[in-house]
């Protein structure tokens, strides 16, 4: 029994150390030329599409912008030379104002120097305002000129007084009775804003200068002269103390910046510029993905 037992014993031990004996087939190698995957650059692979609307709206800006300041070159020409004929008006001799005078033509005398002899009709006299001069409130005080000879009467723009000085009691002397001589500006008066309200011609309250409305209020010609004097520290001073009108200097007051709008808008568009080039060079992130590929697929 004993030798039985050792008998199938070996003959499992046999069985269990016996190895096959056939050799496994190895991998094939790789060829020569054979490049990994990891090995190859990233290449961009577009995932979807490439800009949205905003890159049109962004596209417009620059364009918008040039267009703009194109216009403005073209603004300051034309304000530059407006500037340059009503200072060569300036600078001519005063001419007497005609007895009758087209409403339609005063723009081609605009900033021309005139003048004119009457007396004011101070009982017609208007206060425009307020309005502001060097920080402080007041009025400009408009009255019509009775012209002797012809019988005639403009609107005269005497210059602006404080606002404690709007009744005449306090400014006798501002109220001269006699024959004067007015020179000034033939103008265009400024327009009325947006903001500005209504003029009330029934209770004498002018907020802007209706020339037609003033006109027909006082009987006199739709006719604007603006006063002028030199404006010497001392003597505007004493007018002001005194309530006499501060007339204006007869100088071009027209705004001109052009120049600046148009280094603005010349500015946005080359920045504006820039910022597009930027963005199509650099694809937006969430359109596009980098990949390795096997240029043998």
């Amino acid at each position: 029994m004993v030798s039985s037992f050792l008998t199938n014993n070996q003959s499992r031990t046999s069985a269990a150390r016996k190895f096959h004996t056939t050799p496994r087939p190895s991998a094939s190698e790789p060829p020569p030329d054979f490049i990994s995957i990891v090995d190859n650059p990233p290449d961009l692979v577009r995932a979807g599409r490439r800009h949205g609307p905003g890159l049109i709206l962004l596209a417009l800006i620059p364009v918008t912008a040039f267009v703009l300041g194109t216009w403005q070159v073209q603004r300051l020409d034309w304000k530059t030379k407006l500037i340059a004929k009503y200072e060569d008006r300036l600078v001519r001799e005063p001419l007497p104002l005609p007895p009758r005078i087209d409403p339609d033509a005063v723009h081609e005398f605009d900033y021309r120097r005139v003048y004119a002899t009457g007396r004011f009709r101070h009982d017609k006299e208007m206060l425009i305002g307020p309005r502001m001069w060097e920080g402080e409130q007041g009025y400009m005080v408009v009255t019509p000129l009775e012209r002797e000879g012809d019988g005639t009467t403009v609107l005269v723009n005497r210059g602006w007084i404080s606002k404690d000085m709007a009744d005449q009691k306090k400014r006798s002397a501002g109220l001269p009775t006699g024959e004067v001589t007015v020179e000034g500006l033939l103008r265009e008066p400024w327009k009325k804003n947006m903001f500005t309200p209504d003029n009330r011609p029934d209770r004498w309250e002018f907020f802007f200068p209706d020339v037609h409305q003033m006109a027909e209020l006082t009987g006199s010609q739709p006719v604007w002269i603006e006063s002028t004097i030199e404006h010497e520290f001392f003597r505007i001073v004493d007018l002001k103390s005194r309530g006499i009108p501060i007339g204006r200097a007869a100088e071009v007051n027209l705004r001109n910046n052009h120049a600046q709008y148009i280094f603005t808008w010349y500015g946005l568009s080359l920045a504006t510029s820039i910022m597009l080039w930027m963005v199509v060079k650099k694809p937006p992130s969430d359109v596009s993905r980098r990949v390795r590929m096997n240029k043998h697929w």
